[in-house]
């Protein structure tokens, strides 16, 4: 088995020291940590990894309800470690939960601290817990950064089981997308285990303690892109097999048998999906000692993202409908409301009162019928006589009406449209390929104006707005609706139309008037709006893109081509 650098050895338990218990974690706990205990394992810090020790200064003695720069009200220590303490706290002014770490301005990490939280503020990705607040302040140093009360630890989740491979398959590639773009601004983990990793309620991935984490214990390392990528590995491999992928139990997994060496996932539990048992082996085994089957080892987020992106894609498995009860078919009884009949007694059947069989009766029947007959013939003749009437007058009308004012069911003819020019819209200032717009209305159906490839989606947001063009029909018009062909079918492509007021790509989608929306799994986007509306100029705007495997054009990816746009009023 390959040689671990020494920060991952940390993430995976320390190396060869004791497993440090679970709790030490919460350090970073953001209100979903299960345990509450005080965590007093300063082992956590220490060991023959190259981490600096801690000086000897205690943690500051604050309690509940104390307030922070008259804002930040405590209100729960999570824990108390290596003289450091996090809490659950309230921000007054702004109303809402919060997570606070704090350690005396003189405590021997306390710079570094400081400088980690600030970096990681700058970076801005919502893939990381924010850190929202870094100040020294009556010689204290603080840390304050999201509570997210509505997400789950991977703690948790492996606790209940393994993952199912789409899961897995989702918080392995949004956690090396997300530590790609942090390690491409300069920032490393080097503490990313099941407790940094959260699920939200809408089914994110989020990582929390980005930098900071490392920060508080002292934890540095000369390789920080091989140190997150194993780490990422073992996060997999623990989501496959709910095993941790080394010999001590850590973060309420247990380990690998001894003395056995790092064996694939799918030869530790069965249906283990084989591409991502092997994406793990290629994370976790960093020297090049990979098994025959195995292709070459990944040794930073950015070559594990482009390994994910090779793969092909996990679809979630299709949703089990439970049938509704039989039909249970239940009989009213006279007599038996509220309480049960007695068995075996039947009950008796009321007979209808007699109908009017007196002399009486009988002629009163036969008055009712008469009468009735009389108003139907009488209704009758008053009715042809209307009628009557008004054909004469509806004949006459006619014969003197101008064929003109005849009233036609005849539909409007739907008129087609002509663009006289076209201009890439993009608002965040990086275009795609702005000299292929012309290529969308040309009526050669085999070219193109393409996107690029994007790691992450279908949805673009929040990394990118959309992608789209903008048309100049040359004049005021009357748009109705709009067919634009597709090159890439799938899951999915979402696409709206807008009224404009120029080409220019400075003029914001928020400003602009939405004429038409729509989502689509084929190679058709057809758009039709409820009312027509009037102008000039009009924006395809591209939110969601399709996954789609690498073609001659681009790499695999989300990604989407057009072309035979056509407007309709």
């Amino acid at each position: 088995m390959a040689e671990r650098s020494t920060a991952a050895v940390d993430v995976a338990a320390n190396g060869g020291e004791e497993q440090p218990t679970a709790q030490a974690d919460e350090s970073t706990a953001d209100g979903v940590a299960q345990n509450r205990e005080r965590d007093t394992d300063s082992d956590e810090v220490q060991g023959s990894d190259g981490t600096e020790r801690p000086g000897k200064t205690s943690a500051p003695e604050l309690h509940s309800g104390h307030k922070l720069a008259r804002r930040y009200r405590l209100e729960e220590c999570v824990t108390r470690l290596d003289g450091f303490s996090s809490w659950r706290a309230v921000d007054e002014k702004l109303r809402r939960a919060v997570g606070v770490h704090i350690l005396p301005a003189e405590h021997t990490r306390a710079r570094s601290v400081l400088a980690a939280a600030r970096s990681a503020a700058l970076l801005g990705d919502p893939r990381f817990v924010q850190v929202l607040d870094a100040v020294e302040e009556n010689d204290l140093v603080y840390v304050v950064h999201e509570w997210l009360p509505d997400a789950t630890e991977l703690t948790a989740l492996l606790a209940a089981g393994p993952l199912e491979p789409h899961d897995a398959y989702q918080m392995v590639s949004q956690l090396a997308a997300a530590m790609a773009a942090a390690h491409r601004e300069g920032l490393a983990h080097l503490r990313l285990n099941p407790n940094a990793v959260l699920r939200t309620s809408t089914g994110q991935w989020r990582i929390r303690g980005l930098a900071v984490n490392a920060a508080l214990r002292g934890i540095t390392s000369d390789t920080p892109q091989r140190t997150d990528t194993e780490a990422i590995g073992a996060l997999l491999y623990a989501a496959l097999t709910q095993r941790w992928p080394y010999e001590n139990d850590a973060h309420g997994l247990a380990g690998l048998p001894k003395d056995i060496g790092l064996i694939a996932p799918d030869q530790v539990r069965a249906h283990v999906h084989r591409g991502l048992s092997e994406l793990a082996m290629r994370a976790l085994v960093n020297d090049g000692a990979t098994a025959s089957r195995h292709e070459a080892a990944c040794t930073t987020p950015e070559e594990l993202v482009k390994a994910i992106g090779e793969m092909p894609r996990i679809r979630p498995p299709e949703p089990v409908f439970t049938a509704p009860p039989e039909y249970q078919r239940t009989t009213y009884q006279q007599g038996t409301y509220g309480r049960p009949p007695h068995p075996g007694v039947t009950q008796p059947v009321p007979t209808p009162p007699p109908p009017l069989q007196s002399r009486t009766g009988k002629a009163l029947k036969w008055t009712v019928s008469a009468l009735l007959i009389a108003a139907l013939g009488l209704g009758s003749w008053q009715l042809a006589e209307v009628l009557l009437d008004s054909r004469g007058s509806d004949t006459n009308q006619t014969q003197t009406e101008d064929d003109g004012n005849k009233p036609s069911s005849t539909p409007k003819p739907v008129k087609t449209l002509t663009i006289e020019d076209a201009a890439e819209y993009y608002p965040d200032g990086k275009a795609q390929h702005p000299d292929d717009v012309g290529l969308t209305y040309d009526t050669k159906g085999s070219t193109y104006w393409r996107t690029y490839t994007f790691t992450g989606g279908p949805t673009l947001a929040p990394f990118k707005q959309g992608v789209g063009i903008v048309y100049d029909l040359g004049s005021e018009q009357e748009l109705s609706g709009a067919s634009i062909e597709l090159l890439y079918g799938g899951d999915h492509t979402t696409g709206a139309l807008y009224a404009t007021d120029s080409l220019s790509s400075s003029t914001p989608v928020g400003s602009m008037t939405k004429i038409a929306e729509k989502e689509t799994t084929s190679n058709q986007l057809t758009f039709s709006a409820k009312t027509a509306v009037k102008t000039r100029y009009v924006l395809v705007w591209l939110t969601a893109l399709p996954y789609s495997g690498k073609d001659e054009y681009n790499g695999a990816g989300y990604k989407q081509a057009i072309t035979n746009v056509k407007f309709t009023g």
